[in-house]
């Protein structure tokens, strides 16, 4: 189906995008998709904050996995509410980890971020940035 801001004459060139099409600025981050993988996160360093939880662990040398790269996982639990607002607090968290992770999060580490009732489809989005922020330099601060 063509996005109805897209000429139908032909006279779009190459090159050209729709307005209707989505272009990002930062190419993604690698999704975190296998339960083993989640699992393995679970079980590294954890930090809370009002809107989420996230948990972070730095990825051992011998995986098959670029050292260079941050990869990214998302989840919220039925406590959360329904599809609608589990979906709602998932993209929330998208936006903000496409947004912060590529400048404060460490190359060669696994990022969970788990959704929280009430808080993380509502919080106001500049705050919700700022508790990915903090949240990041407690985990990387040197342990105590």
């Amino acid at each position: 189906m063509t996005p109805p801001e897209t000429p139908k004459d032909g006279t779009a060139t190459k090159g050209t995008t729709s307005p209707a099409v989505s272009v990002c600025q930062q190419p993604a981050l690698p999704i975190l998709k296998k339960r083993s993988e989640f699992l393995a996160a679970a079980r590294a360093r954890k930090q809370g904050t009002k809107a989420m939880m996230i948990q972070a662990r730095k990825r051992r040398d011998d995986e098959d996995v670029d050292p260079s790269v941050i990869r990214v996982g998302f989840t919220c639990s039925k406590k959360v509410g329904n599809a609608v607002a589990r979906n709602r607090a998932k993209r929330r968290m998208r936006e903000v980890a496409r947004a912060i992770l590529p400048s404060c999060g460490h190359a060669g580490w696994d990022y969970v971020l788990i959704g929280r009732k009430d808080e993380t489809d509502s919080r106001d989005f500049k705050t919700l940035q700022g508790d990915l922020k903090w949240a990041l330099r407690k985990l990387h601060a040197p342990r105590k």
